[in-house]
């Protein structure tokens, strides 16, 4: 397919924010293209190449920039090849490939083409053509429930692939739970307090939220294998807690739960130190408890309600399974009393589940529910401020957006900025961002740095407040940062918290 069909799609695509029209758009667009080219266009519809981060920043692509090409002669292989060059360039002489790499595929794209890819490339796509959107767009072309394609994504990990299977007539109805093949975990909404969290919840299990990394371990044959919740292997650097699970009974597991760091007491110690003890070697500092377990006994369990998960997790991880109570019926005030329960041990709340929810990987929905005393949202880096005063020598005051999957108040996809805040950053902290911000940089006017909107951190509030400032009509009181949502403990910037959870702290 020439490259000039893909950005037409696109274009058409931002330009609308009707849902039926994005999708039917794209189905078009995948239903002409060749299996062979799926994954890299679906890279390239996403703003996220398959081959990951090009290491290709704002002023090399615009210094690099060539005289358009005068017509469209580009196609997606071109430029998934070219891609792949940038890349896999290393070493001595990487600079000069890479330098005519860009020069011979820029140089052969027309105006808009360059356009697409510059902004592909240093990660500044706005297209609204998000993952649930092109799985619709998948399930249409390709005459397939949105169910099956769905569900064969969140199993799979991997949309491209899934599209691709459904394009050569495979049967997605075979793809499984793998042990082996970590899949998106599922995710919480949040309530304000355990009675709103137990409304309308039924029989639920109360547990624990810990002040943790999130930990999905998979032993497959015997071998163990531990990823974090954006599914990198850190194996190697929790061998005790792989042990400990190769000695559980049974075949092969699927467990989901959190480590954290415990101090002599045996109460929790802050966050930073279990990222320490997952930084270094001293990881047998770090203890582990799971909430739920995806495979066990040797079926698939995802499909099952909790209440059977919760059995064989008993029956699997004995002492290891995270604390709570079981509630039969919404009773506001037991749940309350496991939260006074959690936070006087040091954790961060509660988890309120329903005990008929099956495991919705990688959806968040209203059968687990979180609480936590004060309001923390996970937004992404917009931009951040040059530093002044003390701290004139680091980039200091951070730009927060939520985002805005419909395009309710910017465009589809993006996000809405809700504040700012230079609280809570230590030097090491302030030493990191300014280390960090100008690698992912999209310009630069010598007061604020406009940053490519990947990085995500985690920010505390006391409230939110009415705001004419902001598109949203919302801004943060009181923010401070927490952490970043970076290493181990990394979150992608499309399971940053929407505007729409932002306004429901609005007062009246």
């Amino acid at each position: 397919m020439l490259l000039n069909g893909l950005v037409a799609a696109s274009s058409t695509v931002a330009a609308t924010r009707s849902r039926l029209t994005k999708t039917q758009t794209l189905a078009d667009l995948i239903g002409r293209l060749e299996p062979s080219e799926v994954a890299a266009a679906v890279g390239l519809l996403l703003g996220r190449p398959r081959q990951g981060r090009l290491g290709i920043g704002w002023r090399t692509v615009h210094k690099a920039r060539p005289e358009p090409g005068a017509g469209s002669v580009l196609t997606v292989s071109d430029v998934d090849e070219a891609f792949s060059t940038l890349v896999g360039a290393h070493g001595t002489g990487s600079a000069a490939v890479r330098a005519q790499t860009l020069d011979r595929l820029l140089g052969r794209a027309d105006v808009a083409e360059q356009d697409y890819l510059l902004r592909v490339m240093i990660g500044e796509m706005r297209t609204g053509a998000l993952e649930g959107v092109l799985v619709d767009a998948a399930a249409l072309a390709t005459d397939t429930p949105k169910e099956i394609v769905r569900r064969a994504v969140m199993l799979s990990g991997d949309l491209g692939g899934t599209v691709r299977a459904a394009l050569s007539g495979d049967d997605l109805t075979e793809v499984g739970l793998t042990p082996g093949v970590p899949v998106q975990p599922m995710l919480a909404g949040s309530a304000p307090s355990a009675g709103e969290a137990t409304t309308g919840m039924g029989a639920s299990s109360v547990e624990y939220k810990l002040d943790g990394a999130r930990l999905q371990v998979h032993r497959v044959g015997g071998v163990v294998t531990a990823y974090t919740r954006s599914l990198a292997d850190i194996t190697d650097r929790v061998p005790d807690i792989a042990a400990l699970v190769a000695t559980f009974p049974g075949g092969d597991l699927v467990l989901d739960g959190e480590t954290l760091a415990l101090d002599e007491s045996g109460a929790a110690r802050p966050f930073q130190d279990t990222m320490s003890g997952l930084g270094r070697d001293a990881a047998s500092a770090l203890h582990v408890w799971f909430f739920d377990v995806l495979y066990g006994e040797g079926r698939s369990l995802i499909d099952e309600p909790l209440s059977v998960r919760r059995e064989v997790l008993a029956r699997v991880a004995g002492d290891h399974v995270i604390g709570g109570s079981v509630l039969p019926d919404a009773d506001p005030a037991a749940a309350q009393a496991v939260l006074d329960e959690a936070l006087a041990r040091g954790h961060e709340g509660i988890v309120v589940k329903s005990l008929d929810s099956v495991y919705a990987a990688g959806r968040r929905g209203a059968n687990w529910v979180k609480v936590k005393p004060v309001y923390t949202y996970d937004l992404v880096v917009l931009a951040v401020e040059h530093g002044s005063g003390r701290r004139s020598d680091w980039l200091s005051n951070l730009h927060l957006g939520a985002r805005d999957p419909d395009g309710e108040f910017g465009e589809p996809g993006g996000f809405v900025m809700v504040g700012k805040t230079f609280k809570g950053l230590t030097d090491e902290t302030l030493r990191w961002q300014t280390s960090h911000f100008p690698t992912i940089a999209t310009g630069d006017d010598g007061h604020v740095m406009r940053v490519r909107p990947e990085t995500v951190v985690e920010i505390a509030i006391d409230g939110v407040q009415r705001s004419t400032r902001y598109p949203g009509g919302a801004a943060l009181r009181f923010a401070r940062v927490k952490r970043y949502r970076t290493g181990v403990d990394a979150k992608p910037p499309s399971e940053a918290d929407t505007i729409g959870a932002i306004r429901q702290l609005l007062p009246g």
